[in-house]
């Protein structure tokens, strides 16, 4: 039985199977997206038992950013639905035809493809928060100032035009079946949601030391300058221990969540190009050509030298949540 026919079955268990297939014809879904389809309910009925639990704080829930949210997540799945399928999977087709090994899916090559995604999510979301070209659709998941499962589903309808899909092609490249790739990167994105929220307190010691927990994901959310650029990791948070981006959280010090300079509008449209517009009026500032494109790779708190272009660069005050 392939991964299709088990999807398919959970569809047929839940009664979803007949909407499935209304709709197959037009979607053209892979198993990646199907992935998404099948947890999106799961996502909705967690979300709306948090919101019972935490309705009567406003610090912690505000039911009209709830709906926002998952309206930005939709804007982000529908754009990925149409688009993910003549941008990024041709470009995977590609590599993986150049491939440097013929690899069988077993227990071990299963293991390598997670533990690949793995660390190339880590990687990828690194640059989201130090290069600005990617911060300009990472932004709109932290500039919420609420930490709750719909936090997760804020994301900018952007991604799929933004490129950060393109630090998986190695893992192609290698061998690794694109498929299978995309599998462990949209399990990987379920397991994320899970770790937005407050209600989940520290997890047992070695759970911590393993696997990002929402602990560690609400540092990552901090705008708190000791939690700026910090617990990058995807389902695992063994990687920012090795490169040096972990910190842990300190009971003395709750994370303030959302970025430090909040955006002016929730409008849609603004939270999704906000950077952009910030990006691109930085980068229309006289000056020489190569010392304007620099804004798209340099960090977004980055800034040339004014007036003439002359001198080095200097920094300003980090303009989000992470400091990028």
């Amino acid at each position: 039985m392939t991964l299709t026919d088990m999807l398919l079955a959970v569809l047929d268990r839940s009664g979803l199977r007949p909407a499935w297939d209304a709709l197959a014809p037009w979607l053209a879904l892979d198993e990646r997206q199907l992935i998404f389809v099948i947890a999106t309910p799961v996502f909705i009925a967690v979300a709306l038992w948090e919101y019972l639990r935490i309705r009567h704080n406003p610090a912690l829930m505000d039911t009209r950013e709830a709906v926002r949210n998952f309206a930005l997540g939709a804007g982000y799945q529908l754009t990925e639905l149409l688009f993910a399928g003549i941008i990024a999977f041709p470009v995977y087709a590609l590599c993986y035809h150049y491939r440097l090994l013929d690899l069988e899916l077993t227990w071990f090559t299963g293991a390598l493809t997670f533990l690949g995604v793995d660390f190339c999510f880590y990687w990828m979301h690194r640059a989201s928060h130090r290069i600005r070209w990617f911060w300009a659709a990472h932004v709109v998941h932290h500039s919420s100032e609420r930490m709750n499962f719909s936090t997760a589903m804020r994301q900018n309808a952007t991604n799929i035009f933004n490129g950060n899909w393109v630090f998986y092609l190695p893992l192609a490249l290698l061998g690794l079946n694109p498929v299978w790739i995309g599998i462990a990167y949209a399990l990987s994105l379920v397991y994320q949601f899970f770790i937005h929220t407050t209600l989940v307190g520290r997890l047992p010691a070695w759970i911590e030391w393993l696997f990002n927990t929402p602990s560690h994901h609400r540092v990552h959310h901090g705008r708190n300058p000791g939690y700026i650029d910090r617990n990058y990791g995807g389902t695992l948070i063994v990687w920012d221990r090795l490169f040096g981006s972990f910190v842990d959280e300190a009971a003395t010090e709750p994370p303030e969540y959302g970025i430090t300079r909040p955006v002016p509008s929730n409008n849609l449209f603004v939270l999704w190009t906000h950077e952009y517009v910030d990006l691109f009026r930085d980068m229309a500032r006289p000056g020489r050509l190569w010392s304007r494109l620099n804004h798209l790779w340099q960090p977004p708190e980055w800034e040339r030298p004014a007036p003439d272009d002359s001198g080095n660069p200097h920094a300003r005050t980090p303009v989000h949540t992470d400091q990028p």
